[in-house]
């Protein structure tokens, strides 16, 4: 109860702090299987501990101002998992997805989501139901929630690249026409992603995996590494982050 209430007045002494709200927050959820077995549960257990703590982060996220998020949810390497490990993790997507069609949050907030990744490779019926969850919540544009499903970054590039050598063959782009904003627009074709201002990776790995390549590391976003595990992430962990995000902020100021 102590540790709770310290952590209380510790959040409002970094929330005082936080002067500057990122736009776009990118996460690298991390450390669901090593957290299950710290705590010798299962892996699929660890998996429902991370989405459960994914519902809380994007909530705090919206009661700060966060629009967009982008969650790293499942790589295009991971599908080099075990089948009993993926069959669980889709069974999982596919409740969380259908779940989003009826939460009082998303309609109230008016929160978009959408899945970004190579759809070619995702299973017939849990692609049907994230559809169906992005059809839903199409008309909304105040928050936007980005669900990274089968997403590698070299090969969303790759996609983009053909996705333009294809225009540029019926005409309908010019090559001297090509710029940064024309690579941009083919990275996905759902809703407009804007850059990244900051990266966070928790389960105390410092790397950026592959992840948004071109509009994270292509804007030189911020980045936060932090030790918690996924579902052990906390409110003040997030609110760290945004301190980073805030002290990066004030130092372009003071450079300009």
């Amino acid at each position: 109860m102590l540790r709770s209430a310290i952590e209380r007045i510790y959040a409002r002494y970094l929330l005082w702090q936080v002067k500057h709200i990122p736009r776009h927050v990118a996460v690298i959820q991390d450390g669901n299987r090593r957290f299950a077995r710290d705590q010798g549960l299962n892996t699929a257990v660890g998996h429902k501990l991370g989405a459960d703590a994914t519902e809380q982060v994007l909530d705090w996220a919206c009661e700060l101002g966060v629009r967009h998020i982008t969650l790293y949810t499942f790589s295009t390497e991971n599908f080099l998992r075990d089948e009993d490990e993926l069959a669980s993790l889709f069974t999982l997507f596919k409740a969380k997805f259908t779940a989003i069609m009826t939460d009082e949050r998303v309609h109230k907030n008016h929160i978009r989501v959408q899945m970004i990744g190579d759809r070619s490779l995702i299973p017939g019926d849990l692609l049907t139901t994230i559809e169906a969850a992005e059809k839903a919540t199409h008309h909304y544009a105040d928050y936007f929630i980005n669900v990274a499903l089968a997403y590698g970054g070299r090969n969303e590039i790759v996609h983009a690249a053909r996705s333009i050598l294809s225009e540029v063959k019926t005409g309908l782009i010019a090559p001297g026409a090509i710029d940064p904003g024309i690579v941009e627009s083919h990275l996905n074709r759902g809703a407009p992603i804007p850059p990244v201002d900051l990266i966070i990776r928790t389960g105390n790995d410092y790397r950026t995996s592959n992840f948004l390549p071109w509009l994270a590391n292509g804007h030189e976003s911020a980045v936060y590494f932090c030790a918690p595990y996924w579902p052990a992430f906390r409110k003040i962990d997030l609110l760290r982050a945004m301190r980073v995000y805030d002290q990066r902020m004030h130092l372009k100021k003071r450079i300009a």
